[in-house]
């Protein structure tokens, strides 16, 4: 997913670049209305970050002149708090407003959650599917019979996908989920268990740091 963050502050856009390429975006930046407007000639980002105070201009124009005809969903990124910008920035066709000081965690949940909106939430690798919304998987057309646990892990490898989930981020969420302690050998367990069910070599071993599902 490509993100356009026109933020001129580049203490705040080097923080917010890195957290966001951390997790697995890609971002193009610009500082001012004139780059921005070019950039969008010749290019379709997924989603736009936008801040309201920039060195030549306005962002609520920006964006009302050159943006919102685009339809590429907008948050607006921004230190002024007043209930009249947050207003105004919702009325002119922005998906969502977000101030300074803000929770970058926040801001990426947000941006998620919008970028989710109106896909099918499956994902295929091979002949097992991924329902996100139903939380079901199957193998071609049949459901398989996967424990809670076994589903909650093959969702976070669905969901990071191309990327390892490390043993011991696994061993965090099985606590997480069941308030249990875990060691290892049971995410070993787990997963052989899983691999069984799936019928599959779909998950990767990445030796001594986790598991890894490849978008094919």
């Amino acid at each position: 997913m490509q993100v356009l963050l026109v933020e001129d502050n580049d203490m705040v856009a080097k923080g917010l670049s890195y957290s966001l390429k951390q997790n697995g975006f890609e971002v193009q930046r610009k500082i001012d209305v004139r780059n921005t407007i070019s950039f969008l000639e010749e290019n379709k980002p997924d989603i736009i970050i936008l801040d309201i105070s920039l060195p030549d201009g306005n962002g609520f124009e920006l964006y009302e002149k050159h943006i919102k005809k685009t339809k590429i969903p907008t948050i607006f990124l921004t230190a002024k708090d007043e209930e009249d910008d947050i207003v105004k920035g919702l009325e002119i066709g922005a998906e969502d407003y977000i101030t300074k000081p803000f929770s970058t965690k926040e801001l990426i949940a947000r941006m998620n959650k919008i970028l989710s909106r109106g896909k099918n939430q499956t994902i295929k690798i091979q002949d097992i599917t991924f329902d996100i919304d139903k939380m079901v998987v199957y193998k071609q057309e049949s459901p398989l019979d996967l424990t809670s646990i076994e589903i909650k892990i093959l969702h976070l490898l669905f969901t990071n996908l191309n990327k390892v989930v490390t043993r011991n981020d696994i061993i965090d969420k099985i606590w997480e989920w069941t308030g249990n302690d875990v060691n290892d050998n049971t995410v070993t367990v787990y997963l052989k268990r899983i691999r069984e069910k799936l019928e599959n070599n779909i998950i990767v071993t990445v030796k001594g740091i986790g598991y890894r599902i490849d978008e094919k």
